[in-house]
């Protein structure tokens, strides 16, 4: 059961800060293309890649770390599946281009930055 509670507490602050995000990203820059799930989802990708490297290369913290922030925090925190709704809205709306360059500044920015995350762990120490 508290394996449970860790995971609720990590999501419940991931979900508030995803929300908090967003919507201060999307006053700021408007709503034309997804910027607050662009860069929700990008942070995640690094946020996870830093963080797991930490967790499984650099310390010996117990396995409540790993149910709070990564499966807890990140998974409620990132926005894959709201990324997929807007692309497939960008689509419907005409607007391919748009939805083609939010599939493919995601993965590729993605990538690039769990990749950044795993070394910027490693390098610290």
């Amino acid at each position: 059961m508290y394996k449970y509670l860790v995971v609720g507490i990590g999501g419940f602050v991931g979900a508030i800060a995803r929300f908090w995000l967003g919507v201060f990203i999307g006053q700021k820059m408007g709503t034309r293309f997804p910027y607050g799930t662009f860069v929700i989802n990008i942070s995640g990708c690094f946020m996870i890649g830093f963080i797991m490297t930490i967790l499984t290369e650099r310390t010996h913290l117990s396995a409540s770390w790993r149910y709070l922030i990564p499966i807890g925090f990140i998974g409620a925190y990132t926005t894959f599946s709201t990324f997929e709704y807007e692309t497939l809205r960008s689509i419907q709306d005409g607007q391919f281009v748009i939805g083609l360059l939010n599939i493919l500044l995601s993965l590729i920015v993605g990538f690039v930055l769990v990749w950044t995350g795993v070394m910027v762990a490693r390098a610290i120490g």
